[in-house]
């Protein structure tokens, strides 16, 4: 019934940009904390960024601090994902996921708090 869907993904040059968006469907984000994660060819799926319910907390992994921004709007139930001077290494498809737990002291990198996911978005960077 409820499903999350990302958008936004693409194929850039590395040092440019993208914006990921994540839209729930058939419900919203209230109350829920969402995050971000990626995983490419012979990875495990991987911790990116995480949010709060409120937004008033946020995560990154340290690969990708100062480099990307979580961000959601609650009146749009849609969570962004800004990604600046993108890397080969971010290469990946990206996923977001909600969670009805709190971030706890994981602050929302344990994949496991996450109880819905979306399909993923692929994200190429060329070198």
């Amino acid at each position: 019934q409820v499903r999350l869907v990302e958008s936004g993904g693409g194929l850039v040059q590395a040092g440019g940009s993208l914006r990921l968006s994540c839209t729930v469907i058939g419900g919203n984000f209230n109350f829920y904390a969402t995050g971000w994660f990626r995983q490419s060819p012979g990875k495990k799926r991987e911790f990116v960024a995480g949010i709060s319910w409120n937004g008033a907390r946020t995560n990154y992994a340290d690969s990708v601090k100062d480099r990307f921004i979580i961000s959601r709007d609650s009146a749009e139930d849609t969570m962004y994902l800004q990604m600046d001077n993108l890397k080969p290494e971010d290469t990946a498809v990206y996923y977001c996921g909600r969670s009805s737990s709190r971030f706890g002291a994981g602050l929302g990198s344990l994949g496991s708090i996450y109880d819905l996911w979306g399909q993923g978005t692929q994200v190429t960077v060329s070198s």
